[in-house]
């Protein structure tokens, strides 16, 4: 039996060890733990005690989204109705996540000991500027795609004669594909804003680690996902005015849940600067 190596195995051999040094070395993905079914409503609970340990910047935060809603929807109601009010209720889905990083660096803030400032909240996201930024186009693409989609809908499927099976049809119709939307955004935003948030990293990698984490869990992220059309549900039920406690709440929450979730160690933190 011969003791001489193959060098063909050698070389393969090699290139593993390189591969993986590399790998190491530029990770394409952060790595996420299993949940457990019960970890979205201990991410409530913690946004509740953000919310209650930073009442002010919370409620204005939220106050000023309800104004917001209020106007927005007015100008729907006047110059589309009820299904263009629906659309843009519809259409917070893909803005909210943007909306919401005040709101994780509220809880970041806290994280850390600090008491929280809306200032430095701005000041703290402009460092993120160039992410934050493709992130918004990307989203407003999709937003715009669903706006066109939700138009064929209306086409395809009108509601002209105004009876309860049109109704119904294209209320249906229209759920379906707004679904594949919102979740299409869902998986894409669930922990990738929070991570660009605490970490030195690309747009595209959080997105990956953030979509990697939502299919790795789906059960636990359903639940989380039903959480959030909920409170939505409630805030259009209250006409809008739910939204000052709820929207900053699921921001709190959605922070601790990144926490709980992404295991981004492996690179380097977002040192802010002092408080301005």
């Amino acid at each position: 039996m011969s003791n001489e190596s193959d060098p063909a195995q050698s070389a393969s051999d090699s290139t593993d060890e390189s591969t993986g040094d590399a790998t190491q070395a530029m990770p394409y993905v952060a790595p996420c733990r299993r949940l457990e079914p019960t970890a979205p409503f201990r991410w409530l609970r913690a946004g509740w005690q953000d919310f209650k340990a930073a009442p002010f910047p919370s409620l204005s935060f939220g106050i000023i989204l309800t104004i917001t809603s209020w106007l927005l929807a007015f100008a729907a109601w006047k110059f589309g109705g009820l299904f263009v009010l629906i659309g843009l209720v519809s259409g917070f889905i893909f803005v909210g996540p943007i909306v919401a990083l005040l709101l994780y660096s509220i809880s970041s803030q806290l994280e850390k000991q600090r008491q929280p400032k809306l200032v430095y909240c701005l000041f703290e996201s402009r460092r993120n500027l160039g992410n934050e930024a493709l992130m918004g186009l990307i989203l407003m693409i999709v937003l715009l795609l669903w706006a066109r989609a939700a138009s064929m809908v209306h086409v395809f499927f009108p509601i002209a004669s105004g009876s309860l099976a049109d109704i119904l049809t294209f209320l249906a119709i229209g759920s379906i594909v707004g679904s594949i939307f919102a979740l299409i955004i869902f998986c894409a935003t669930a922990f990738s804003l929070p991570l660009i948030m605490d970490r030195q990293i690309d747009m595209i990698t959080a997105v990956i680690t953030s979509v990697n984490a939502v299919l790795r869990n789906k059960p636990v992220m359903a639940i989380w996902a039903g959480i959030i059309v909920a409170g939505l549900l409630i805030c259009f039920l209250t006409g809008f005015i739910a939204i000052a406690v709820i929207i900053p709440i699921i921001g709190f929450a959605t922070w601790h849940g990144y926490r709980d979730t992404i295991d981004a160690s492996a690179w380097p933190l977002n040192d802010a600067p002092t408080h301005p």
